[in-house]
């Protein structure tokens, strides 16, 4: 993980926050921007403890209050940062209601995570962000996507010792491996790293500044896994966010982002695992 910062410089960004938030803008965001985080962490903490029909009512309730903002707040950015924040209780709800088809669930993150596509398309396209802020860009995509691979290994062997997970393949099969690389990718990765690094960090950088916006968005993306119920799941992949956000600001790239997502699960639900029960490594 150290040697993220190798060779990674800064970009130029059109976003208006490479400043640090002033006290006073952050006394004025106070409330349209801590309800409804603290609304979110409240109803992932409820998960976590077990009380699920609080959870899904308070997530409900969250997605209603920031879809019905607008007709109050004039300020663009807070509309925007708002649409950004009902993703992640959208996230959560079709996660809950999907129920399970086959015995082996790697195919039902195709059935979560495809149908969020519509979702987080509707409100990049309201946004009308700029190629750059989403992190489209072909820079240096040959040597991110090396540096992907030891580092999705790394961040998956510590979520591994943390959770100790089982399998999503039944071997290590080139086609297993190709499959859950598909799934892992372009379904899971590219659409929560559209949502946590493209849409809400970028938001949040604009309205309150880099620093907060790393901060908040790395906490939610530790309690959006909330449901392992184990509190090292909550802060690892707390820091697993931390890190994904440094990655996201210091080259502005989407893809190194998704396939370094999509590795670290790869190696989490199938090549450590596996190795892990036939020879007792890790």
């Amino acid at each position: 993980m150290q040697g993220m910062n190798s060779g990674l410089k800064p970009v130029v960004r059109t976003v208006k926050s490479g400043r640090p938030a002033a006290a006073g803008e952050l006394q004025k965001y106070a409330l349209p921007v801590g309800l409804p985080v603290l609304a979110i962490a409240l109803a992932e903490f409820l998960i976590f403890s077990g009380n699920m029909g609080a959870a899904v009512w308070l997530h409900i309730g969250t997605i209603t209050a920031l879809a019905l903002s607008s007709m109050f707040i004039r300020e663009q950015e807070i509309i925007r940062l708002h649409q950004a924040l009902m993703l992640l209780p959208i996230l959560r709800l079709v996660n809950l209601s999907m129920p399970i088809f086959f015995d082996t669930t790697l195919y039902t993150f195709i059935f979560i995570y495809g149908p969020l596509a519509f979702p987080v398309a509707i409100v990049a396209w309201h946004q009308r962000p700029s190629l750059g802020e989403i992190g489209i860009t072909g820079e240096k995509l040959g040597h991110y996507m090396l540096l992907s691979v030891p580092l999705g290994f790394l961040l998956g062997l510590g979520e591994y010792a943390t959770i100790r997970t089982g399998y999503l393949i039944p071997d290590l099969s080139f086609k297993n491996l190709l499959m859950l690389t598909i799934v892992m990718v372009f379904f899971v990765g590219l659409v929560e790293e559209v949502i946590f690094r493209s849409i809400l960090q970028t938001q949040l950088e604009k309205v309150l500044g880099i620093k907060e916006a790393l901060i908040i968005t790395s906490v939610l993306f530790g309690l959006m896994h909330s449901g392992y119920g184990t509190p090292y799941e909550i802060f690892y992949t707390g820091f697993v966010g931390l890190i994904m956000g440094i990655a996201f600001l210091r080259t502005r790239s989407l893809p190194f982002i998704a396939v370094l997502h999509g590795f670290v699960n790869v190696f989490l639900f199938g090549i450590i695992p596996h190795l892990h029960e036939a020879y007792g490594l890790f």
